[in-house]
Parts: C-alpha cells; sequence; structure tokens
C-alpha cells in the first residue's frame, strides 16, 4: 500500500541523507589517522554525548539548564564506586552510571515542570549546588577534595569482536566513547523524529497550544528531562572509566558551562549541534591554551560573541556580508 503524501513528508526528516553517513565515516576514521591524539578524541566524544544531553532539552523541549554537571557528576561517581567495588565490567559500568543519571532526573523533574525559565535555571543548579556539597561531605566515600583514585576497568568483552583492554594510549576508551556516542545519536535522532520528538519541538513553541490540544505538557517536560539525565549520566560514567579518576570538578559550574558553550558555537536544535560544537570547542581551547595560556579564555570570549553579533551562519560565509548587514 503506497504511504500518503503526508505520511512520506512526515518520514523524509527521518531518513539518513548521504552527507550524515560521509559525516560518521569520517569521525570514525579520525581514531585511526589521529591515533596520537587519541585521549583528545576521548574527551571530544564524552563532551559531544553530554552537549546531546543538553541539546535534548534545551534545543528540542526549551528547558533552560544550569545544572547538567549534576547527572553528569552522579554517573561519574556511580560508575567509579561501582568499579571500586570489584565489579570492573565497563558495560555494566556505563548502565549504572546512565541509571543513577535517569533516576536524578526523574527525582527532580518535578522541579522544572513548573515555573518560568529564570525558576528553571536557578533550580538546576541549586541542585548541582547540593551534590557538589554532598560529595565533599562525605569524604569517605567519594574521596572529598583528594577524589576518588584508584579505579580499575576491567577489558571490554564484546560478543563476536573480541576482548579489549584500556592502554594508557586512550586508544580503546576513544572508540569505546565513540561507540556511545554513536548509539545515543541514532537512539535520538529516531526519537525526534517520533510523534513524541515533534510534540517536544511543538512545547519548545508553543506550550499551551499543545496543552489546548489534550497532550500533558508536565508528562513531556519530565520524560524528556529524565532521558536527557540518563545521557549525562552515561556521559559522566564515560569520563571515569577512561580515565581512572573522578573528582568533585565533575560536579563543578564550568561543567554545565562548557557544555551550554559546545552547543551553542554548534548551534541548538539540531543533534549535530552537539557533535559540532564538541570538536570545535575542545579544539579551540587547545589550540588557545597552547598559544596564550592565560589568556585563552578572553580569545574563546572573543570568537563567541563574535559568533553572536555576526551569526553563524554568516561567520562561516563571510562573502554574504555585503548584501544584508546584522547592525545598521
Amino acid at each position: 500500500m503506497k504511504a500518503s503524501p503526508a505520511a512520506s513528508a512526515l518520514r523524509a526528516p527521518s531518513r539518513w541523507r548521504a552527507w550524515e553517513l560521509a559525516a560518521w565515516v569520517a569521525i570514525w576514521a579520525v581514531p585511526f589517522v589521529a591515533g596520537s591524539h587519541a585521549a583528545l578524541i576521548n574527551e571530544i566524544a564524552i563532551l559531544a554525548l553530554f552537549a546531546l544531553s543538553l541539546d535534548l532539552i534545551l534545543g528540542f523541549a526549551g528547558i533552560v539548564s544550569l545544572g547538567q554537571a549534576a547527572f553528569f557528576g552522579v554517573g561519574a561517581y556511580g560508575a567509579a564506586l561501582f568499579a571500586k567495588q570489584g565489579l570492573d565490567d565497563p558495560l555494566l559500568g556505563l548502565a549504572v552510571g546512565t541509571a543513577l543519571g535517569g533516576a536524578l532526573g526523574a527525582i527532580t523533574s518535578p522541579l522544572i515542570v513548573r515555573g518560568s525559565d529564570l525558576t528553571r535555571l536557578m533550580l538546576t543548579l541549586g541542585v548541582a549546588g547540593v551534590l557538589l556539597e554532598l560529595a565533599n561531605r562525605f569524604d569517605t566515600l567519594t574521596g572529598g577534595a583528594d577524589g576518588l583514585q584508584g579505579v580499575v576497568m576491567g577489558p571490554l568483552n564484546l560478543p563476536l569482536i573480541g576482548r579489549f583492554e584500556f592502554d594508557l594510549g586512550a586508544r580503546v576508551a576513544s572508540f569505546y566513547s565513540m561507540a556511545v556516542l554513536f548509539a545515543a545519536f541514532v537512539l535520538l535522532r529516531r526519537l525526534v523524529h517520533t510523534p513524541l520528538g515533534l510534540s517536544l519541538q511543538a512545547l519548545r513553541d508553543n506550550p499551551l497550544r499543545l496543552e489546548a490540544l489534550g497532550l500533558s505538557v508536565p508528562a513531556r517536560l519530565a520524560a524528556v528531562y529524565t532521558l536527557a539525565a540518563a545521557l549525562a549520566g552515561a556521559a559522566g560514567a564515560l569520563l571515569a572509566q577512561t580515565t581512572a579518576f573522578v573528582s568533585l570538578d565533575v560536579f563543578e559550574f564550568h561543567r554545565s558551562a562548557e557544555v551550554l558553550l559546545a552547543l551553542i558555537i554548534g548551534g541548538a536544535g539540531w543533534l549535530w549541534g552537539g557533535l559540532v560544537g564538541a570538536i570545535a570547542f575542545k579544539l579551540l581551547h587547545d589550540g588557545l591554551s597552547a598559544l596564550t595560556a592565560q589568556y585563552w579564555s578572553f580569545w574563546l570570549g572573543l570568537i563567541l560573541v563574535l559568533l553572536m553579533v555576526v551569526g553563524r551562519e554568516r561567520l562561516l560565509r563571510p562573502w554574504t556580508w555585503w548584501r544584508r548587514r546584522p547592525w545598521p
């Protein structure tokens, strides 16, 4: 039976495009070509997964947050403590970190389903601050300011593929983090093109109209917030597993700020924005730090100002500036 034109139009955005497949092939080729930079590739993959979690709630549902570090930190400590108990299977540890992040998101979701954007900003920031102080207070469990050291991970046992030991060069870690990132990207790409994903975008644009249609706004906000928290927990678990160390740093404000900056650079509201932003932010951070270790944040801030004033599209296409300037 032939699909109706309306159904075909709705399915069209969910189809994989040639450039997307080519981009993922190029991404997977990077660790082979630049194996000496495996540690940086691993960091980019983790930040990209973290950015996807924020993009899901900010870009698609319109939930502003300055506390994604709360879920990131819970996932990191959960996976690290799980490994410290002798349960060093990476995939099980990843599942634990993801589940803990999602559980915290479900518990705190009632705080964000009501109120204005400013209220949500303060509440999410407050949750991260509370968890930071709790982790510092219970230092016998978390290691406090000294961090949780001695996190030893076992090998990756993948059926039909083989057994892979984590190496000091982070080569296995980079492939591991990229595989998790790819799985999350495919999952979210499918989700945002389902009726639930479309309703989230409608919620972002006009929540009153969505409620008038008889759809539950609080339920959708809570569901997407929980899923985003689980993804952030997975990113935190990857950090703990691939670096074998966790500190209070995972709960600090700069974690939430960095992922927000990455999303601003890449663009919110499309999944590739998190990936592009993570790559650009990490490369800029490393490059500017190498050039000027003390003032790299100044140059990064200047780039962000230019990005906001000129516009992302116009900055990438300077030959079009003369047609219509964004200023008088």
